[in-house]
């Protein structure tokens, strides 16, 4: 039986083949026949081994790379479109999974909490993970991170003295390590001012001070795991990062269920404190052996190479860009705090099942960054431009087609996922009301993601990304403070939609001159159709998951119908674009019966 090897392609069968790097040493003997094989020049895919006469070398062949275990060269400069579709769904999947343990873990805080006094202390303390996960995790180090990653490992390809990877870990980790750790002490002690200033309203501040104090170290742990897993994408290993947030979520429902009884709400921060360790944890085995390899793709020690600079003022743009965006949920908390009991929560639970569809749309971008960071290392803006474009496409018609499953079913779907225990119908109308709103802004909140990752991948610091998302944050407080005390959530949430939405828009019209130069002309012509897709499907949609009375059934009839308009009327062809993902699952009866039949 034929053994797998994992690449970033997902496992790979070995068929034992490996290509030999030539070496300037003396020639082995020829073989009696008098003809030697000779490798030839690594193709896409795999290499391939041509016979030709043998002849007298006037000068040693340039040395090349060996190829690793499973056919992939360490470096490979251009991967294919096959390759970035099954990357993506792997972590497509183990997205899915985080996702719906994100939901478990929200269902367990309102079944074990409700929707009261002691959620909202939690929420407010949850404001340390996620804006770690944002500045560290998912926009701010990686914008940063994963470019110069990308280029170390092109002067690697090109044959730069010493190894400029293990060089950039030199010169980067033992520097951000220090602050990353001060910051996180430094947010502990000041957690009853961090309350005070974020949510003035709460009647008692003491557990939220509390479950601020133990988030406190997702800081430290948060920039580790983020550290980890942009040196792994740029590796491109998504498995390991694509995990995190689940053992994440884990954790956090395991200490709820295990000690919520006796520390209450403090339990769930608990559980995020552990949870970040294991964020760790879990990618440091891989990123040690990425480090650990050699240029040949062997482990063996490399010689030392001059420590790069740490790029100061592009890690002040991406993490102010992170920041100004994350924000928004600053924001919303800080109006909401003056609301009745409750309203902090109803915003959490609609942006949390509402920003699902979006998470889901963003994984091919996740994937691609990195081949759009190479892309511009190389000096290839087209191959570059033509990747974002396509990850615009598809993100956008993915994400609207969640957009109107949610718009459609919020009440079923808030109802099913949780109306029980301390949660009550009210509650439930409350959320499905405010996620409706806020639903209105997951395309800005997709283009902003996508269009973003093109100023930074070229590894320079730009300022403009920052300025379009102060404009957003600004019409977001503004909008917000009009409407808070005439619409409540709804109209924080509207607040939201309309500032991401300007962000967007701004984005879009400044990577003519800055970044990737994107066409914003053919952009928005490829949005009319999805668009207009969208709205019919939501309509639909909506009288469908009214029919039924029981929330599991109107959901199903809603999501069903939402999905047969949104394809009838021409909102999937730029799905198509995934497919190469599913040819690995059209081969797999022909895999299993070859390796059946080989043992």
């Amino acid at each position: 039986m034929s053994a797998t090897t994992d690449g970033p392609e997902g496992p790979q069968p070995d068929t034992g083949t490996y290509a030999v790097a030539a070496t300037p040493t003396t020639p082995a003997p020829e073989p009696a026949t008098g003809r030697s094989a000779v490798t030839a020049a690594p193709t896409a895919s795999k290499p391939q081994t041509v016979t030709t006469p043998t002849a007298v070398a006037t000068a040693p062949p340039a040395p090349r790379p060996l190829r690793r275990p499973g056919g992939r060269p360490p470096e490979a400069p251009a991967p294919t479109s096959r390759l970035l579709a099954r990357a993506a769904l792997l972590t497509a999947c183990l997205s899915v999974a985080a996702a719906v343990l994100g939901l478990v873990r929200d269902q367990a805080l309102a079944r074990l909490f409700g929707a009261g006094r002691d959620t909202d202390a939690f929420l407010v303390a949850w404001t340390v993970p996620e804006f770690a996960a944002t500045l560290l995790i998912e926009d701010g180090l990686a914008f940063a991170l994963i470019p110069a990653f990308s280029a170390a490992l092109a002067r690697r390809a090109r044959g730069a003295a010493g190894d400029p990877v293990r060089s950039l870990v030199a010169g980067t980790l033992p520097r951000l390590m220090p602050a990353f750790a001060a910051a996180g002490v430094l947010l502990a002690l000041a957690a009853p001012w961090f309350v005070a200033v974020l949510a003035p309203g709460l009647p008692d501040p003491a557990p939220a001070v509390d479950c601020t104090r133990l988030t406190a170290s997702c800081v430290l742990s948060f920039g580790l795991a983020g550290y980890c897993s942009a040196a792994l994408r740029a590796h491109r290993r998504f498995l390991a990062p694509a995990a995190i947030y689940i053992v994440h979520n884990v954790a956090i429902i395991t200490a709820m269920y295990a000690f919520g009884g006796r520390w209450g709400v403090r339990s769930a921060a608990f559980g995020v404190a552990a949870g970040g360790c294991l964020m760790v944890a879990i990618q440091l085995p891989s990123l040690i052996a990425e480090l650990r390899r050699g240029r040949d793709g062997r482990a063996e020690p490399r010689p030392a190479a001059p420590v790069p600079p740490l790029d100061v003022p592009l890690l002040a743009a991406v993490l102010l860009f992170a920041l100004c965006r994350q924000s928004q949920v600053l924001i919303e908390r800080f109006l909401a705090s003056g609301l009745p009991a409750g309203a902090i929560s109803h915003l959490n639970y609609a942006q949390k099942v509402a920003q699902i569809p979006m998470t889901l749309s963003m994984m091919l971008s996740t994937v691609t960054f990195p081949v759009v960071a190479r892309a511009l290392a190389d000096g290839d803006t087209e191959r570059a431009r033509g990747r974002v474009e396509g990850d615009v496409a598809v993100a956008a018609r993915l994400v609207l087609l969640g957009t109107a499953v949610v718009v459609a079913c919020a009440p079923q779907l808030i109802g099913l996922l949780f109306q029980r225990g301390a949660f009550t119908a009210g509650d439930s109308a409350a959320t499905a009301g405010v996620m409706r709103v806020y639903a209105l802004g997951l395309l800005a909140q997709t283009l902003t993601g996508v269009l973003v990752r093109s100023y930074f991948s070229a590894g320079r610091a730009t300022w403009y990304p920052v300025a379009a998302m102060a404009a957003g944050i600004a019409a977001t407080w503004g909008i917000g403070a009009c409407t808070a005390g005439s619409r409540g959530a709804v109209g924080i949430a509207a607040a939201n939609a309309a500032g991401i939405t300007l962000t967007a828009a701004l984005l879009l019209a400044g990577t003519a001159r800055r970044g990737v130069p994107l066409r914003a002309g053919a952009v928005l012509r490829g949005l009319a159709r999805p668009l207009g897709a969208a709205g019919g499907a939501t309509a639909a949609g909506a009288l469908a998951a009214g029919v039924p009375s029981a929330a599991p059934a109107g959901f199903a009839a809603g999501a069903a119908t939402v999905t047969v308009v949104f394809l009838l009327l021409g909102g999937a062809p730029g799905v198509r674009a995934l497919a190469p993902a599913l040819r690995p699952v059209r081969s797999l009866p022909q895999r299993l019966a070859h390796a059946l039949t080989t043992r």
